[in-house]
């Protein structure tokens, strides 16, 4: 009986320790696709000081 109980809970925190993993790897690329648009936009430099002629 302890032997079931003891395969539970090392599958479960197994299982936990996958989504954790999943987790932090779609933070890490979260913050990855985010600093590579600041990099695209800063590249891009536009000006935004529109004058009345232009519109």
């Amino acid at each position: 009986m302890e032997e079931s109980i003891m395969l539970e809970s090392e599958h479960h925190s197994t299982k936990a320790k996958r989504k954790s993993k999943k987790r932090k790897w779609r933070e890490i690329e979260a913050i990855e696709d985010k600093n590579r648009l600041r990099k695209e936009l800063s590249s891009l430099e536009y000006d935004f000081d529109f004058s009345d002629d232009e519109l």
